[in-house]
């Protein structure tokens, strides 16, 4: 690869993967000369190369924890870190960009999902390319380049049946969501390693859009997720830091919203906003990969941790209650954003009585968000946006957020956290095949390249079938009983999963997800009938919720078919 200006000698030792599987030639080539110019990778390298060696060590130290744990340790308040919870910090007043946040919208970055999501009249969107997105070469390619164009305002989109989507005058703000420290990007080497995902979506957009951005205005944003300890966090800063000199930025024109969805994380929410204060744009509360953790963080010790059928598990349980009222509190004590977690159903198009029932859910569950004092919340679909936002102007009126509403009646416990054992809820042979059911047509259609995926009226993404196979996994390794007194075995999962495969596959119906509903993101798991990937989906989803040992993350085996 040749290179000049800034890049000469910068992409020595670097190895770019220039074909794109599944464009023709001319399409393939025009795509990855749009994004992978010599000086783009040349930044992306250099972030690897000063980044790569912690980034390590830092996963190493995530499995030396659960290691501890499995030994049996625990997690706590950090003593070390004792001063920065005692502390009268705050982090940097709100970029004027990200102050309103009532209703934010997420989804995977193909054109059409980003324009309808733009558009929906949310105020923010999070653009996916960790959970929702398939990161074939092609979907990270084309992503990035939808996201330029999006902020240049060009992006279009021509649908087969000839209308046209554009995006209207004044869009959602743009927030960026990167794969997680965990992840490799294969198709880029730095000095004969696989270049960390995290760097590469990250430093992609940050190199082709973040001076834009800045001279307009406009807040270079990004939601960081599977964090699991404040040295992680202090990482992400450091990251933007080198940015912000090597772009010429001011320090903290980056900001950051965490995803504390990870139960290490939820001890250490003051020290992560502490770490990244002066790019801190605030913490979110999520529930599938909260429950995914939790049961991973002990995976060793199951029956200790045992939690019911995952859609028993609301976040009125008393551990997840003790979770969402200690962010709103921290965040808010530090002059930081709390947003709150997904509401993922899809409207029916025939169904009044389904939509009736599911948005009285919603609106139950934002009211109680924003009562709580939450300053935002997510959905999945622009049909929503109405419903969430509506919520909480009610009680934000024409003030953007919440954050003068302390919450000096949250005391929360190291205990409370952990206490999983109060959840209410029984484990029941509908929620092993529900967990089946789902967890294989999301795979399925994964594998097919599409990450966010309509099922049973709900938009499901990798958080989905994380919970999904690790919850087997928990009930299998404790002997759990169904509510009829059966235990759950092995033998019993899989003789649900040859069950649920002949349903579902070609030779058997496939349940409705009702494709046509979803605005441009992804597909419905019916679309892979004939010709899926069925046999693929079961290897790969047996493997991770039966095998030993429990694997770290559904994703890092799911790459190797793609």
């Amino acid at each position: 690869m040749g290179a000049t200006g800034e890049s000469a000698g910068a992409t020595d030792g670097v190895e770019v993967e220039r074909e794109v599987a599944g464009l023709d030639a001319s399409d393939a080539a025009s795509l990855a000369a749009d994004v992978l110019t010599d000086d783009a990778v040349a930044f992306v390298a250099g972030l690897q190369r000063a980044f790569g060696a912690r980034r390590s060590e830092l996963l190493a130290n995530r499995a030396r924890r659960r290691a501890a744990i499995a030994a049996g340790g625990s997690l706590d308040f950090l003593p070390e870190t004792a001063e920065v919870r005692a502390g009268a910090w705050t982090v940097a007043p709100p970029a004027p960009d990200l102050a309103d946040r009532r209703c934010e919208i997420t989804g995977p970055t193909d054109a059409k999902m980003v324009i309808n999501a733009l558009n929906s009249g949310a105020r923010l969107f999070m653009a996916d390319f960790e959970d929702a997105n398939v990161p074939t070469w092609a979907n990270l390619l084309d992503g990035q380049r939808n996201l330029t164009a999006a902020i240049a305002g060009t992006l279009s989109f021509t649908n087969p049946d000839g209308r046209v989507y554009r995006l209207v005058d004044r869009p959602a703000t743009l927030v960026v969501r990167p794969r997680g420290w965990h992840l490799p990007e294969r198709h880029v080497m730095v000095d004969g390693a696989a270049v960390s995902g995290s760097l590469f979506d990250a430093g992609l957009y940050l190199f082709r859009n973040a001076r834009t951005l800045a001279a307009a205005g406009r807040t270079p944003a990004f939601y960081l997720p599977k964090m699991e300890s404040h040295l992680e966090a202090r990482l992400w800063n450091d990251v933007f830091g080198f940015a912000e000199d090597a772009l010429r930025l001011a320090q903290g024109t980056i900001r950051a919203t965490v995803l504390i969805e990870t139960l290490p994380a939820a001890f250490e929410m003051d020290e992560i906003l502490y770490e990244l204060r002066e790019h801190s744009a605030g913490l979110n509360a999520g529930r599938w990969d909260y429950l995914f953790s939790t049961i991973k963080t002990f995976a060793a010790r199951p029956g200790e941790f045992l939690l019911p059928d995952r859609n028993a598990v609301t976040m009125t349980a008393p551990f997840l209650r003790a979770y969402t009222e200690l962010l709103v509190s921290t965040c808010h004590r530090r002059g930081a954003h709390a947003i709150g977690g997904m509401a993922a159903f899809i409207p029916s198009r025939r169904d009044p009585a389904v939509n009736a029932a599911a948005l009285a859910k919603v609106r139950a569950d934002k009211v109680r968000e924003s009562g709580d004092g939450f300053d935002g919340s997510w959905v999945a679909h622009p049909d929503l946006v109405p419903v969430c936002t509506e919520v909480f102007d009610g009680v934000l009126g024409a003030a953007p957020n919440q954050l003068s509403r302390q919450r000096p009646d949250v005391h929360v416990t190291a205990d409370a956290l952990l206490d999983v054992a109060a959840t209410p809820g029984e484990i029941t042979e509908q929620g092993v095949r529900i967990n089946i059911s789902v967890g294989l047509r999301y795979l399925e259609t994964w594998l097919r390249g599409s990450g966010a995926v309509g099922i049973d009226n709900l938009m499901e993404d990798a958080a989905t079938a994380e919970i999904s196979r690790s919850q087997l996994y928990q009930w299998v390794a404790a002997g759990a009983k169904l509510a009829d007194g059966r235990v759950v075995t092995a033998e019993l999962v899989r003789q649900i999963l040859a069950e649920e495969v002949a349903r579902l596959s070609p030779s058997g119906p496939v349940p409705d997800a009702e494709a046509g509903s979803l605005p441009g993101a992804g597909e419905s798991a019916e679309a892979g009938k004939a010709g899926g990937r069925w046999a693929d989906a079961l290897e790969l989803f047996e493997q991770t919720a039966l095998g030993e040992p429990f694997a770290e993350f559904l994703t890092l085996p799911a790459y190797d078919r793609i």
